[in-house]
């Protein structure tokens, strides 16, 4: 039976508010690092921002990667929570244990035995500028000490994502606030070689990188555990590491679409890039430059769109179904309000930004006109996001999969690949018409969320198997 409460827009946005702005700030302080790391990097020389912006293409695969492999224990996390059912919580905290392990055991391999021949595939446009083989072993030295900061990334991630499913976002933010500063201290001293420490340029961002990513996993630990008593879930957590067959079932059934939605999606941007490469080398830095900026910024929907997803799995979870889509609704016009002031943010800064690194102005002229027109779309982008976290709060995992990744692989990437091989449409023009694709999602996403398919308790459905 359904449970009805008094349902009051104030509240709504507040919850949201709370869940989002610790994970906006942990978020944007993070980009904000990563713009700062572009930047020092950037007065290396074009050859180095184009190196590092492969390698970071690369890695955002894999860490969406995780992402979806996490998050489909996550749905169920967030309707447990909202049952009060720490027993259930706990089996799907111990299931990321093992998906983030079978992940990145696969990510690892992949980059160490192909990771050059995924970085030449950036490299194969014409140039006049640009060092093709200068920018290789600039990549492969960045690519070889960046792995090591993927398992502690993974651990982190697990963590972090469990902390939000209950409500608890500060300590998340907390550690990555003590990782920026980290990565901050470490740039200063191991790309430049102040204070007397070695001068390693790009191979110094990448290690002050890894470093960072130890010390937000070390902070996460000491935090969560100082707070035991308030996190039933790890009490026992690993008296036991198998997790009942019928659960484990049911867990990779929701969490496999959003890991290969998550995974296929990232492949389907990088690859974009790879496609734009082909009309010169040079748009791969400006991508780069217009990715660091834009970043900074999407994270305030990004983190919406996460906040969306624990509110309404919350209340599917406690069955209160009306006040889930009530809340669905108010937040996802919210969210898409919110983008609209992001993008006058962005269009007034996108001429002045790109000259903040030392690059062609070849470079930076690209970098201004992507930033231009990502930022004119940021409201459908925002929009997308809630529609996306609404759909999938109530396990629609497999219609988020072809509404999401499919759909980029079937429309976006072919469309792409045609206009750059067979016309002569500047990149800025296939870049705009691949952006303006996603309001298509954003008509069939409205429609979806309207019929209601995505309204379902899906514990309470697997207790009563």
């Amino acid at each position: 039976m359904e449970k009805t409460e008094k349902f009051s827009l104030k509240i709504v946005f507040s919850r949201a508010l709370v869940i989002a702005v610790p994970m906006m700030i942990q978020n944007g302080i993070t980009n904000a690092v990563g713009l700062v790391d572009n930047v020092m990097v950037g007065s290396l020389g074009t050859e180095a921002i184009t190196a590092v912006s492969i390698v970071g293409q690369l890695i955002f695969v894999f860490n969406l990667g995780i992402f979806g492999g996490l998050s489909g224990p996550g749905i169920y996390g967030a309707q447990y929570y909202g049952q009060k059912n720490i027993d259930g919580f706990r089996q799907t905290v111990l299931m990321k244990h093992w998906i983030g392990a079978a992940v990145l055991a696969v990510g690892l391999l992949t980059f160490i035995f192909g990771g050059e021949f995924l970085i030449d595939l950036y490299l194969k446009g014409e140039s006049n500028d640009i060092d093709p083989v200068l920018t290789m072993q600039i990549a492969k030295e960045y690519m070889g000490i960046m792995l090591w900061g993927l398992p502690p990334f993974v651990i982190t991630q697990i963590f972090a994502g469990s902390l939000r499913e209950t409500g608890s976002a500060v300590k998340p933010m907390i550690a990555g606030i003590v990782s920026v500063a980290v990565d901050i201290i470490g740039n200063w001293l191991l790309i430049y070689g102040n204070l007397g420490f070695p001068k390693m340029g790009a191979r110094g961002a990448a290690l002050a990188t890894v470093i960072a990513r130890f010390a937000e996993l070390l902070v996460i630990i000491i935090l969560m555990y100082a707070a035991k008593n308030k996190h039933e879930f790890l009490k026992g957590l690993y008296k036991k590491l198998t997790i009942p067959l019928s659960t484990a079932k049911n867990l990779i059934k929701k969490s496999l679409p959003i890991f290969f939605n998550e995974l296929m999606w990232a492949a389907a941007i990088a690859l974009l890039t790879q496609i734009y490469s082909h009309k010169g080398i040079e748009i791969v830095a400006g991508l780069n430059i217009s990715n660091a900026l834009c970043n900074l910024l999407n994270v305030v929907f990004v983190s919406l769109g996460n906040a969306v997803g624990i509110i309404v799995g919350q209340s599917l979870g406690a069955s209160r179904y009306d006040t889930a889509k009530k809340e669905a609704f108010a937040l996802m016009w919210f969210t898409g309000g919110v983008s609209a002031v992001l993008t006058i943010i962005l269009v007034a800064i996108s001429g002045v930004f790109p000259n903040a690194y030392d690059t062609s102005q070849e470079v930076r002229e690209y970098a201004t006109e992507f930033i231009f027109v990502t930022a004119l779309f940021f409201p459908v982008q925002g929009f997308l996001n809630a529609l996306y976290f609404t759909l999938r709060s109530g396990g629609k995992t497999l219609v988020t999969f072809l509404f999401d990744s499919v759909y980029s692989w079937t429309i976006g990437v072919p469309l792409a690949a045609i206009l750059c091989t067979f016309t002569q449409m500047p990149v800025l023009g296939v870049y705009a018409v691949v952006q303006a694709l996603d309001l298509i999602k954003v008509a069939i996403g409205c429609i979806l969320i309207n019929k209601g398919i995505w309204v379902s308790n899906i514990v309470e459905k697997q207790q009563t198997e």
